[in-house]
């Protein structure tokens, strides 16, 4: 018996993978990661006063959430606000809740 072997034709397909890694760094280079910036007293003590205001009159809410080096926006309205597990619940669009730890939020505007 004896074994037929494909030798080089086996591996070519694998060839292309460092080119792969490549082309995708290369798209993704563009997108810069952030640090978290730091939040003092006064500004957690002003987004904390915005989130009560919305909550209280219904109002819309925009949040700028970092996550894990991006920033980006989540608008809706609070829902409810956690102190146990220390998280807003958004409702984005009618019967849709999207949980939001404090700590990542790094913006509030209250919308009208």
């Amino acid at each position: 018996m004896t074994i037929h072997d494909r030798g080089k034709m086996k591996w070519q397909s694998a060839s292309f993978i460092p080119l792969v890694f490549e082309m995708t760094s290369e798209m993704f280079k563009d997108q810069a990661r952030t640090p978290k910036p730091l939040l003092d007293e006064n500004q957690t003590e002003e987004f904390d006063l915005r989130i009560a205001y919305a909550t209280e009159y219904n109002k819309a809410v925009k949040l700028t959430v970092w996550d894990e080096g991006f920033n980006h926006d989540i608008t809706g309205r609070v829902h409810y606000v956690d102190p146990i597990t220390h998280e807003l619940r958004i409702e984005v669009k009618p019967g849709e809740i999207e949980r939001v730890p404090y700590d990542s939020v790094v913006g509030v505007k209250v919308l009208k």
